[in-house]
Formats: C-alpha cells, structure tokens, sequence
C-alpha cells in the first residue's frame, strides 16, 4: 500500500468517544484566568463568562494526526520505516509546539506512539502484537478488544473508533498479499508480515460490526527445549518423534481449535534432515521452516467473479510433479486428504499435516469423512484400508481447562484386524488432579513397544533403553 494511501485510511472519521481530558483555552477567556480557576461573580446585565472546555487525549490526538498527516510527505517510501517515523517526530514535536498544548511527557510519548500506529502500522492493535505475552487478539466490533495470555482470555480497554475504523486495518493487513473482503466476499484469510494467521469476517454475517482473529506467532519459532519448558511433552516423547521422523514416518497432529496443532508441526518439521527438498502447502503460510531447501506454497481464493480460485487439493497433486522428498499440508480440511494419502501411499514417506479430531479416533473417522468429500465413491473399507497403510503415527493435542496445552497421545496405527483400524498408545497423559485451578498430571509411555521400531534399526536409529517404559 502507498503511503499516500495509508495516509488517506488513517485519517479519523466519527467523533470519538471520550479520554482522559487535556485543558484548552476557552473562547472569550480571559487571558491571565488560569484553567479551572472560579470564574467572577456575574454583574448585572452581563453573562456569566463561560466555564473552560476540557478537551479529551482523543479528540486531541485526532486533531494532531490531521495535522501530521497533511503535513507528512505522499512520496515518502513507506519501507523506510526509519524515515517516515522520523518525519512523523519531526512534525508531531513542530504542531504540538504551535498548538501550545501542555503535556506531560508520557502523554506526549503515548500520543505520538499511538499517531505513528495509525499512520504506518495497525492502529491500536500494535501495542497488542508488540506484546509477547498475548498469543492472540480478537476484536470483537470496534468496542470490544479481547487477548489470550497463558491460555486465558482477558477483555482490553483498547477501543476503535467505530466500523470503518476496524475496516481501515483489516484492509491494511489483507491489500499487501493481494486478497479482499467486501459484501460479496466477507471473509478472508490472511497473514501479517511475521507469519501469525489473521481472520476476518464483516457485516452482513457479523452483527457485532467487522471481527478480526489474530493467532499470533513468535518471532523466532519454538523450538524443543521451549515445549518442553511449557509442558507440552517430555524430553523423552521428543527424542521419539525425533526419531520417527528421520525414519520418514507418515505423521497426523490432531487436536482441537488453538491446541497448537500448528506450532507442534513446526517443531516435527525442524527434524527432516537438511538435505531433503520439502514443499509446504497452506491456505495461510505460517509454517516457519529453518531448512535451506523449501518450497512454500500457498492456495489462492476466487477473484471477484468468483474465478481463479486455486484450492489446496490442486496445490497437493502439482506437489507430486515437483519432485518432493517430504510433504506438508498445514491442514487437512476436504478433499485434499485423500490426495494426502495416496501421496503417503505412493512413495512420499515423512508426509505430514494436521487435522481437528478430539482424539486419535476420531481423527481416523475424520480422514474417513474428508475422504468422502473428494467426491469418489469409495467402499469404506477402502478408505480404512488406505488410511491404516498411510499413516504411521498421530500425535494428538489438547487445551486443557486450565489453558495449557499438552500432547495427550502418540498414538501408532497398527494396521487392520477385519473392518477395524488398531491403534495402540505408545505415549499417554495421565491426569491426576487439580491443584489451585492448575491441572495436575504426567505424560508417560504406556509401557508397548511399537511395531515400527525394527524401521528404526534399519536405518541406523537407536532409541535409548528403557524410553518405553522398560528395558529391551
């Protein structure tokens, strides 16, 4: 987006509401009468003079942001971000001065902050994302700024000033990767610049006004050690995974909706070897890999007459041509996972993706029904027969109650007996309690050793004794 376009969104629009209050001069004021000082007793036949008018922080930032704005410069280059925030302090420090305004010198700090957010960033979302204790926004309309910290959900004062102010930066954040959302197309996917996943969706559908959901990432992925310090798995169920994975196991992170699916698939991802040529497919990029060699891809929604539009499951049969040593779906929806699993079945072992199941089971079912909407008929014991020879492992995910998030089961997919899947627990969480509203539990291995094993042996992979709960 230009800056003389960005300078035109972030012009204020309604009134807003009001702030704290800065004093201003009142017309018809005496000049040596000091703010908030009593006014004279009136005389006869004169009007009692007129009590001084407080003006709030809002009303005067808008009044300054115009000021700046009309002042700043339409050709600046705005990835300069340098130059253009020296020349918004530049002419912030020269209007407040003409202005005559007495502020304090954290009002002036907060002000100019907040007009450079408006100007240049996303408005009163940026202090939100600058913080690394929130792991996701949601606004709700333009009075309504909720954050997930530690797994809990806390309401902000942060306010927008109305609609169109919330339109403003959701255009903001969708222009730059070329996508809409208009009355014929209300919703959008998108990412921000440091790869955390957006969703909006706006009226007619929302009638709570336009409703933005920012799954934030971190600037520096998670690696290992910071899941195990969380409490997700054990150091013990990551040297397995480790292991499954360089042994190009087949694996399915299954969990719910913000049980870090996503985040869990990007740590296994850190163990392909860095020598493979892997292709990422996503409908929002957000996987971060560390290895040299990735080719990420991304599908790509219908045009406004509703044209072009370029779905997952055509991006995993062009995956197939491109010579790929592993791939990775960010996530099974539709149809695509019966492209996924044939792909797993035709020679494309350390295959991965993830899919919303409440449990290992039921991300079996899942694949079954994802199956059936690719449309071909299928029996189902040919998709139950597809699935048990495809996938090797599925590592589910939970939020638990109290907002931390645990891998609950690695779970092997034996094979079939009759018209059944097995699956057989290699690790498990066990709840023990609850203390102070923290849930109290261990993950542990359940104690059977997996039939996969014999691959790690093969290839040169040796597990420690005792990792399953027993010596062998």
């Amino acid at each position: 987006m230009s800056l003389l376009k960005r300078i035109e969104s972030a012009r204020p629009g309604a009134a807003p509401d009001a702030g704290s209050s800065l004093p201003v001069p009142s017309p018809g004021a005496s000049p040596t009468q000091q703010p908030g000082a009593s006014p004279s007793p009136a005389t006869p036949g004169r009007l009692m003079p007129q009590a001084p008018v407080r003006e709030s922080f809002r009303d005067v930032k808008f009044r300054i942001q115009n000021r700046v704005i009309q002042d700043l410069d339409p050709r600046l280059d705005l990835s300069n971000q340098v130059e253009v925030r020296r020349q918004i302090e530049e002419i912030f420090g020269r209007v407040i001065d003409e202005e005559g305004l007495a502020l304090t010198r954290a009002e002036r700090v907060r002000m100019l902050e907040q007009i450079t957010d408006e100007i240049i960033g996303l408005g009163p979302l940026e202090p939100l994302l600058r913080d690394e204790s929130v792991s996701e926004v949601m606004v709700n309309g333009p009075r309504q700024v909720y954050v997930e910290r530690s797994g809990r959900l806390e309401l902000t004062n942060v306010v927008f000033q109305n609609d169109d102010h919330v339109m403003r930066i959701i255009d903001r954040i969708i222009s730059p990767i070329g996508r809409r959302v208009d009355e014929s197309s209300p919703m959008v996917d998108a990412r921000l610049t440091d790869g955390s996943r957006v969703n909006a969706i706006i009226p007619p559908l929302s009638l709570v006004g336009p409703v933005i959901t920012i799954r934030k990432f971190s600037a520096s992925p998670f690696t290992v050690e910071d899941l195990v310090r969380f409490g997700t798995a054990t150091p013990d169920m990551f040297e397995f995974l480790r292991a499954s994975v360089e042994a190009r196991l087949n694996v399915f992170v299954s969990g719910g909706t913000g049980s870090g699916k996503t985040t869990t698939l990007n740590v296994l991802s850190s163990f392909i070897p860095n020598d493979e040529r892997i292709v990422t497919i996503e409908d929002a990029a957000e996987l971060q890999l560390r290895q040299e060699h990735v080719v990420t891809l991304e599908s790509r929604p219908p045009n406004i007459e509703g044209r072009g539009a370029i779905p997952i499951r055509e991006l995993v049969r062009n995956s197939l041509r491109m010579r790929p040593d592993r791939i990775i779906v960010g996530e099974c929806r539709a149809g695509e996972a019966l492209d996924m699993l044939q792909a797993m079945n035709t020679g494309h072992d350390g295959s991965m993706s993830t899919g919303h199941a409440n449990s290992p089971r039921d991300m079996l079912s899942r694949l079954e029904t994802m199956v059936l909407m690719a449309g071909v008929d299928l029996p189902v014991r040919a998709i139950r027969e597809q699935i048990a020879s495809a996938v090797d492992l599925i590592v589910h995910q939970a939020r638990l109650k109290d907002g931390t998030r645990r891998i609950t089961n690695i779970t092997e997919v034996q094979g079939m007996e009759g018209d059944v899947i097995v699956m057989q627990d290699v690790f498990v969480f066990e709840q023990t309690g609850v203390l102070e509203g923290k849930i109290q539990g261990r993950l542990k291995p359940t104690g059977i050793r997996p039939k996969f094993v014999e691959k790690f042996e093969v290839q040169g992979i040796h597990l420690p004794p005792g990792l399953f709960g027993f010596s062998y």
